[in-house]
């Protein structure tokens, strides 16, 4: 199978819209692997060539999922395809600060309660994912023995910062002693703390 071949299967269910299709409750046959590569860097490759299709995909995006033993598949209605990831398959690219929600809160919080700001992030495929609730940064190790922060986004597929959108979070950090005299790098979103990173306790000496 190609790419391509998937858009075909799903036929009106490839069409773009806000929902997403019910990869969750879709039980097809497993037909197998799909050369095909999410890298890292956000690219998509097949059979070791880009594909240059935006549009092409996005739509592929929709229905990935992860299965419970870790591996990555591309799911339709009637089959199932394993493609591999480097790492994570999105990037989050961008932040915004639910404005619109700190509004309503102003208006019928009490001037003494405090207002929990709340962060979006938007991935490279569009998925909007607030930072609240359960819904947290953390950090976990990534290639090159790095630990980096990722965020939940759906079907148990996750997301990791791109350096751009890192480095200017970072820029607003605070920090938070830990109990082995670390500290922790982060910000508060919705009431929950964001882990960016951590600084030993040696790194703080120095």
């Amino acid at each position: 199978m190609n790419p391509a071949a998937i858009l075909t299967q799903l036929g009106k269910q490839a069409e773009v819209r806000k929902s997403l299709p019910p990869v969750d409750q879709w039980h097809p046959e497993h037909c197998g692997e799909m050369d095909l590569v999410i890298c890292r860097d956000g690219r998509w490759m097949h059979e070791g060539t880009p594909i240059g299709r935006a549009r092409l995909v996005h739509m592929l995006s929709r229905v990935l999922r992860r299965e419970p033993d870790g591996s990555y598949c591309l799911v339709t209605p009637v089959e199932k395809v394993t493609i591999q990831v480097e790492d994570r398959p999105f990037l989050a690219v961008d932040c915004t600060l639910a404005e619109d929600d700190m509004q309503a809160e102003s208006d019928t919080r009490d001037d003494d309660a405090p207002t929990q700001a709340v962060w979006q992030l938007v991935t490279d495929q569009g998925d909007v994912v607030r930072l609240e609730g359960e819904t947290c940064l953390v950090l976990s190790e990534a290639l090159n023995d790095e630990w980096l922060p990722e965020v939940p986004v759906r079907f148990g597929l996750a997301a990791r910062l791109h350096r751009n959108l890192y480095y200017r979070l970072l820029e607003t950090a605070e920090t938070r002693e830990l109990d082995d005299g670390g500290h922790s790098m982060g910000f508060m979103s919705g009431g929950s703390w964001q882990c960016l990173g951590r600084l030993s306790a040696d790194e703080i000496d120095a």
